[in-house]
């Protein structure tokens, strides 16, 4: 697949039969499940520093299961109900089902067991946060289809990329609290702002096909527009930092996330190659890790 990473160890160490479902979960592209990952990471490591406790490592542990697990589920439901459309993008007429590589039969017992193994992680977390969770699929459901009557299809999906905000903090404090909803909001904005990037590779294809995206309603106006859309990730991160009461080590986080988020802004346009909107829309693991890297260091210091 184009956008994968070149010659990834599953893909050389997978038989050729398995090499479809690897592609199938994007885990020859590792990028989604980090994205996914991170507003997890986050919260766990804000609840932590909040609560005073140390940073719960058998939590980031389970976060990162259920997030390559949930992450390669959610794909291989997008490639069940985008095959026909994929068939018809040059970036995606390869993937496992539009190209017939994998059948559909095959893709759904592959999509269940997933599933399953997201669940037996959720079971690990207090009932709260099974019970959040479980609100979460219907957003999954709805994603694929979104591109077909908005523009905003990017919105939906920070919704459902961003939930893990919500279920790091419950899964330690049991509760909800306004440091949580201020980190989902701020894992919605840089969502949205990420994935708009991301479908600057696609603009053509996806005009053809008929198929909307905030790349294609922004146009000449990306740029600002995705910098409106960061400015208020980095607004909404801050303002959990400081409901949460943290100290400095927690803002240098926000200050290291804000600089790189500019970095990216700088560099998208709408005349933007696809190779450098790919490497912008990948460089966003290292954005959520500089965040994450502040708060961590902050429960490590209030533990």
């Amino acid at each position: 697949m184009p956008d994968a990473v070149p010659d990834h160890f599953l893909l050389r160490l997978a038989p050729a039969r398995l090499r479809p479902f690897v592609q199938l979960a994007r885990l020859d592209r590792p990028i989604g499940w980090q994205l996914l990952l991170l507003p997890c990471w986050e919260a766990s490591a804000l609840a932590s520093a909040s609560l005073g406790r140390p940073l719960d490592l058998l939590h980031l542990a389970l976060f990162f299961i259920g997030a390559v697990s949930m992450r390669g589920a959610g794909s291989t439901y997008n490639d069940i109900v985008d095959r026909d459309i994929d068939a018809k993008v040059e970036r995606t007429r390869g993937r496992p089902l539009a190209s017939g590589r994998a059948s559909l039969r095959a893709a759904i017992v592959f999509l269940v067991l997933q599933c399953l193994v997201g669940l037996c992680v959720l079971l690990s977390f207090n009932g709260f946060t099974i019970a959040l969770a479980l609100a979460s699929p219907l957003i999954v459901l709805i994603y694929p289809f979104a591109k077909r009557f908005t523009s905003w299809p990017q919105a939906v999906l920070g919704l459902a990329f961003a939930y893990g905000a919500l279920l790091g903090w419950t899964a330690q404090a049991g509760a909800l609290a306004a440091p949580a909803v201020l980190l989902y909001l701020a894992a919605i904005f840089w969502t949205i702002g990420y994935d708009t990037i991301y479908a600057l590779q696609d603009k053509r294809d996806d005009a053809i096909a008929g198929v909307r995206s905030t790349a294609l309603l922004f146009g000449a106006r990306v740029r600002l527009a995705v910098g409106a859309l960061y400015a208020a990730s980095v607004i909404a991160a801050e303002l959990a930092v400081l409901t949460a009461h943290l100290g400095v080590a927690a803002q240098i986080g926000v200050l290291a996330y804000a600089a790189h988020l500019c970095w990216q802004v700088w560099r998208t346009g709408p005349g933007v190659e696809p190779a450098t909107a790919l490497m912008l829309f990948r460089s966003n693991w290292n954005a959520g890790l500089l965040l994450f890297a502040g708060l961590a260091i902050e429960a490590l210091l209030a533990a």
